[in-house]
């Protein structure tokens, strides 16, 4: 259920329970397109397949990049890339965000836990104090039923 809600902002966890903005299929189909641009970038451009048709030695016509075109790529792939990089800043960006949002409840949580433990204690020495007092005050009360009594055999023997 947690998950869906996160799913629905727009955040997942991988498989390494890493927060991420982006899903993991995403995720991995961005990795991939990368390396198949990569290894596009990295091979001899004669070689690679785009819009001018060759001649192959078997007969069969291949596209070959104009390096205008490898370089419009380079630059689109740069863009792609540069945007990744900074969604993945941002995403870092909250997951620290988060973090520290996490830290701060612990926080709160341990000083209500200390709070309500001075409280029990307060607590505690209130009662005994009640204690101390109801014992004076019954002390009290005996010292003053003897008193009457005395006062009132007092009265009677005069």
């Amino acid at each position: 259920m947690a998950k869906d809600i996160l799913s629905d902002a727009g955040l997942h966890f991988d498989e390494l329970n890493k927060l991420r903005v982006l899903d993991p299929e995403v995720t991995q189909q961005t990795i991939e397109l990368k390396e198949e641009c990569k290894d596009f970038v990295d091979t001899d451009p004669r070689a690679t397949v785009c819009s001018l048709p060759q001649e192959t030695s078997d007969g069969l016509e291949q596209m070959v990049a104009t390096p205008a075109e490898i370089g419009q790529f380079q630059k689109i792939v740069g863009g792609f890339i540069e945007l990744v990089d900074q969604l993945a800043k941002e995403a870092e960006n909250e997951k620290m965000k988060a973090i520290g949002a996490r830290n701060l409840l612990k926080s709160i949580a341990k000083q209500r836990e200390a709070q309500e433990q001075q409280l029990q204690a307060l607590i505690a020495e209130k009662k005994m104090q009640l204690e101390r007092y109801r014992v004076e005050y019954e002390a009290l009360c005996k010292v003053e039923a003897e008193q009457n009594e005395f006062i009132d055999q007092f009265i009677f023997q005069k």
